[in-house]
């Protein structure tokens, strides 16, 4: 897991919370705000999209992830996940966190920018299908 000093946690926790602010969730009313940081040292924002037609909306997680990738960048560090009472990402974010890298660092906060949890890709996807097991066949 990346060593980050507590100010670093505490800056990406605040950039995540300050995104959640323009998501965009007017059916769930729970927004989710990311703060993406990759290994080059960039930060990428997301936040949830909802749409009328439930299965196109996305993720926070998801949105920062691809910001990034669509950038090129794809070496990634340490995510930050805000939302109103610490939840964790859902199982599509973790499947896409995957990809590329179970060693992400991982953190969760609620909107008062308190950390709830810390962990790894890793540690929340145990067993993870990877690029590695296409290998395999």
């Amino acid at each position: 897991m990346s060593k980050l000093n507590d100010q670093e946690k505490q800056a990406l926790v605040d950039l995540a919370n300050e995104a959640r602010k323009r998501a965009y969730a007017p059916y769930s009313r729970y927004q989710v705000g990311a703060a993406l940081r990759t290994k080059s040292g960039r930060i990428y924002t997301g936040v949830n999209i909802e749409n009328a037609a439930y299965p196109t909306t996305i993720c926070a997680e998801r949105v920062a992830i691809f910001k990034a990738v669509s950038e090129g960048d794809k070496d990634f560090d340490v995510i930050a996940v805000v939302t109103e009472n610490g939840g964790t990402p859902c199982g599509s974010c973790r499947q896409v966190m995957a990809e590329f890298g179970l060693d992400t660092a991982v953190l969760v906060a609620d909107s008062k920018g308190q950390v709830t949890m810390e962990s790894t890709v890793g540690g929340l996807l145990p067993g993870a299908f990877t690029p590695e097991d296409l290998q395999r066949v």
